[in-house]
């Protein structure tokens, strides 16, 4: 319990952490081997990118779980706290819909890749890796979303709303 506990509050943040160090540190070391050594590495681009693709698809469930997506909030405006947990709820339902529809199809098209055994050809790993990216991330998206979809939930069963203000408050502060 304690493990699923830890990597409830930080699986993210150290996938996040290791690829961002590895891009920097791969990019940095091929700007060196181009500009000092006058050699550049394919495999250090294709390193950098495919990390790239990873952070940014782990980042889209980082995003959810700090609840710091770009959204649109003229409607919310327009609601009391309660409208807002329902419009809420609904936004992170079709979210929800679009990241398991990601899942599924992300999934097909890495195992499809996988099976036909097509690699990269600086690092001659199998490009159903970086595919798998996607489903993932979205994986992990899906995970934060129901986390929130739940908590809204019982907000409403409780009609706890007290502090729905001071946290939609919060959000367009940042």
């Amino acid at each position: 319990m304690k493990i699923l506990r830890w990597l409830d509050k930080h699986l993210e943040e150290y996938i996040l952490v290791f690829l961002s160090a590895l891009a920097t540190v791969v990019v940095l070391y091929n700007v060196f081997m181009r500009f000092v050594m006058n050699d550049s590495s394919s495999w250090a681009e294709e390193l950098a990118r495919f990390s790239f693709i990873w952070l940014i698809l782990v980042g889209i469930s980082y995003g959810v779980k700090t609840q710091r997506h770009i959204s649109v909030d003229a409607l919310l405006m327009a609601f009391k706290a309660k409208g807002k947990v329902i419009i809420n709820i609904i936004a992170n339902v079709l979210f929800l819909i679009f990241a398991i529809t990601m899942v599924y199809f992300g999934y097909d098209v890495a195992s499809t890749t996988l099976d036909r055994g097509q690699v990269t050809p600086g690092l001659q790993i199998p490009m159903g890796v970086v595919y798998l990216a996607a489903p993932v991330g979205m994986f992990l998206t899906s995970i934060r979303l129901i986390q929130h979809i739940w908590g809204q939930i019982s907000r409403l069963k409780t009609g706890d709303f007290e502090d729905v203000e001071e946290e939609f408050s919060e959000q367009m502060k940042q």
